[in-house]
């Protein structure tokens, strides 16, 4: 999706200014931000890739004015929409009204949660078929502009880098984000050269980014 959160390459944002020893949460209702979001994927039935996919298709105003947690809460009510396991008077009134669904795998206890996290939801699945690319293949990124979700940069379509590493098999994002299934496929890191990417009038040296394989073809 070419959303607002691809912003590589545009100007007129800004430098980044990172905060120095920048806490994790500067506020207890982003604690409760991301707690809720974590929680609730197992109870929705959403994958991590939809969870990203729902902040991804927000309106680009809402998504620059918003903060980092601002987006998950905004992203976690429209899942909760969509699936309906709460209703627009739910979130505007924050309050149940209506019977809650029945069916759904109950959200994990207090004392579970820590085990939760620390296990987490590893992607690597196993090769069906053998890897096409290997460490020092020429590669050329396809060209694309899918109105789902992906992990492709926009910037980084139709370029042409070298693959550094081989990381195994891994769900695929652009089919897991859309609700179609895991669809397994081989992820490699494949380095850009920055002029390759920007120009020449570029500062930078080299962009590395992690490629599955049906973003690639030969160069």
């Amino acid at each position: 999706m070419n959303g607002a959160q691809d912003l590589g390459g545009q100007h007129g944002f800004g430098p980044i200014a990172p905060e120095p020893d920048e806490p994790v949460f500067h506020d207890e209702w982003e604690r409760r931000a991301m707690a809720l979001t974590v929680l609730m994927g197992p109870v929705g039935g959403w994958t991590i890739d939809e969870s990203r996919a729902a902040r991804e298709s927000l309106p680009p105003v809402q998504y620059l004015s918003s903060s980092y947690y601002e987006i998950w809460i905004a992203a976690l009510e429209k899942l909760m929409l969509e699936r309906g396991l709460a209703t627009e008077d739910e979130l505007r009134s924050g309050r149940m009204i209506e019977a809650p669904v029945t069916g759904r795998p109950p959200a994990l206890a207090a004392d579970r949660v820590q085990a939760a996290l620390a296990r987490g939801g590893p992607s690597v699945r196993e090769a069906q078929a053998p890897a096409r690319f290997a460490i020092g293949d020429a590669v050329r990124t396809i060209r694309m502009n899918p109105v789902t979700h992906t992990r492709l940069p926009r910037y980084a379509r139709g370029r042409r880098g070298t693959i550094v590493l081989v990381h195994g098999v891994h769900v695929y994002p652009d089919s897991s984000g859309a609700g179609r299934g895991e669809d397994p496929q081989w992820l490699y890191t494949v380095r850009f050269e920055a002029a390759e990417l920007w120009g020449a009038d570029t500062t930078a040296s080299a962009v590395h980014v992690d490629c599955w394989e049906p973003y690639l073809e030969p160069a």
